[in-house]
């Protein structure tokens, strides 16, 4: 698997972490960690620290994860993006969807 997923119930924050492509590879275990019968959280952190690849895969799970969230007051962070992949996320308008560490 290249990503873990750690739950959090207290706070009831799901975090993953990626390995280091983020691309369609990881699709099926992304949508079955937050996008399929799984309750909604009330914070998403999505650690990039490992990632060194995306492709346009990756951008489109991040805006499904939106859409799944539903709810404007729900939490979605980026946490830990290289430079260069947080001049993309930038340049794709993702910085007003989600927080970006």
């Amino acid at each position: 698997m290249s990503l873990t997923i750690h739950h959090d119930n207290e706070q009831d924050c799901l975090t993953l972490q990626l390995g280091e492509h983020f691309d369609f590879s990881v699709h099926r275990d992304f949508h079955d960690a937050c996008l399929g019968e799984v309750p909604r959280a009330r914070r998403y952190v999505i650690d990039l620290e490992a990632v060194n690849s995306m492709d346009s895969s990756a951008l489109g799970m991040l805006l499904l994860l939106r859409e799944h969230a539903g709810d404007e007051r729900t939490e979605i962070h980026l946490v830990n993006i290289d430079s260069a992949l947080r001049g993309t996320l930038r340049v794709a308008g993702f910085d007003r969807f989600f927080v970006l560490h």
